[in-house]
């Protein structure tokens, strides 16, 4: 769900890996989406949101945080029930400048992948990849061989280790970098993160970098 560079690097990888994949947009007929079919193959195909939530087994929310909400609640729980949401957003503000603030009730108390799970009781939101820039979620060699760490949570255990197999399997990922932080809860530490990135790759000039844990 959504045709910007997050959402177009995921799906022409997972298509690149023989995965059926829909692109889901606010339209059946969006022009970056259709172009993006025609040219990923025969996995490929396009569709509204809804289409796109119907279609797939696991489910890819790549949208801005500021708006994500608001199409997430237009699906409704009886499309998505037993579905994996893999939750990509970030509730970031840059209405003040950079870096960017966290929006607002969005933050110590509450998350995005708090609030999707609410829209969408009987799904299993998983949140993941918000952490670094979209070509590394894709491929994680791209920095240090793949020798740095990812985050997700969720509430359900089973749905966390499919995602994690998804991104060793298709992403890079390595499996002991793969860090579980627990329930869906801990979308608020991962979602606070990213401002604090923002900041480094202002001071770095390049997006590709990514943050190790020390023992």
């Amino acid at each position: 769900m959504g045709t910007g560079v997050v959402g177009e690097s995921i799906a022409s990888a997972l298509v690149a890996d023989e995965n059926y994949v829909m692109m889901g947009s606010r339209a059946a007929n969006n022009d970056k989406s259709k172009t993006w079919s025609k040219n990923a193959g025969r996995y490929a195909s396009t569709g509204t949101f809804t289409d796109a939530a119907i279609f797939g087994d696991i489910i890819f929310v790549c949208l801005s945080g500021e708006y994500a909400l608001d199409v997430v609640k237009h699906l409704g729980d009886d499309i998505t029930r037993n579905k994996i949401i893999v939750d990509v957003t970030n509730p970031l503000d840059f209405t003040k400048g950079m870096p960017p603030r966290i929006l607002e009730n969005l933050g110590n108390s509450n998350s995005l992948g708090e609030e999707i799970q609410r829209l969408l009781p009987h799904a299993y939101v998983v949140k993941t990849l918000n952490t670094v820039n979209y070509k590394l979620m894709v491929d994680a060699h791209l920095v240090n061989d793949g020798d740095h760490n990812l985050f997700v949570c969720g509430n359900n255990v089973d749905a966390k280790n499919k995602v994690m197999h998804l991104l060793v399997d298709n992403f890079h990922w390595r499996s002991d970098s793969v860090i579980d932080l627990g329930g869906i809860e801990m979308s608020r530490c991962v979602e606070a993160i990213v401002p604090f990135w923002v900041a480094v790759y202002q001071k770095l000039g390049t997006p590709l970098f990514n943050f190790k844990i020390v023992q």
